[in-house]
């Protein structure tokens, strides 16, 4: 049987996350819209060393913060449709900027792929990337490529189904907060645990929470049944009385 595997694409804008796509996919994808949203949606089909891949193009955005319906859209696929694998895409030439995405994904999944793009533009500016230390500082695995010139693509895929297939177990740089926030998180994750289970990263939900990320809760809320629904505002009301 052909193994089949769900690639979620993130990245900022101008990163070259389309050419990525329509380099992969070719001819073999369609677009739509988000559920319940204007946000395009583009999804496309491709075949790799006999494994099959399903990609789906997210809105690109600069955080997951939900400050607009691409964020929301973006995020609400990563954590409730839970692809195999999230690929985020990196401008070679904005490292710094870039991360701050990255970071964000990790803290939802540990199922995460760093691709460092447009290596040729930093070839020629003569921006030099440690691809080696990238991937020992993230804690999970990097390539660099070049999606424009298709150089780095098989290293690439080769990254992807080791995180899909489980070959591959990435263990997330783990973003530390003040004492205090730290604390809260710790608070709340056993409530979320009991509530919600193990399906959702507990972590990154406390700090949701913490946060007041009310499109977040909407999304919980929408996609589920009523006594589930309880279940969330009764974590809610908790992360509130954790915020003070």
């Amino acid at each position: 049987m052909t193994e089949q595997y769900t690639v979620a694409l993130a990245g900022n804008p101008n990163t070259g996350k389309s050419t990525l796509f329509n380099s992969l996919t070719g001819m073999r994808q369609h677009t739509g819209n988000w559920a319940g949203k204007t946000v395009l949606t583009a999804e496309g089909h491709f075949n790799h060393e006999g494994t099959t891949y399903k990609m789906v193009d997210l809105p690109g955005t600069y955080s997951l913060y939900s400050n607009s319906a691409d964020e929301e859209a973006a995020r609400d696929y990563i954590i409730f449709e839970k692809p195999d694998v999230t690929l985020v895409v990196l401008d070679a030439t904005s490292l710094e900027r870039n991360l701050n995405l990255a970071l964000q994904v990790m803290e939802m999944t540990n199922r995460v792929v760093v691709c460092i793009n447009l290596m040729d533009e930093a070839k020629r500016l003569g921006v030099k990337i440690d691809i080696d230390a990238i991937e020992k500082k993230l804690g999970v695995p990097a390539v660099a490529i070049s999606a424009r010139h298709r150089t780095g693509i098989d290293q690439m895929m080769e990254k992807i189904r080791g995180v899909a297939s489980g070959k591959i177990v990435p263990a997330p740089l783990l973003v530390q907060y003040s004492e205090d926030i730290e604390e809260k998180i710790a608070a709340l994750e056993p409530i979320i645990r009991e509530k919600l289970g193990t399906s959702f990263p507990t972590r990154w939900i406390a700090l949701r929470l913490l946060d007041g990320d009310e499109s977040l809760i909407n999304s919980m809320r929408s996609r589920w049944n009523s006594p589930v629904a309880d279940t969330v505002k009764g974590v809610v009301s908790y992360g509130h009385t954790a915020c003070h």
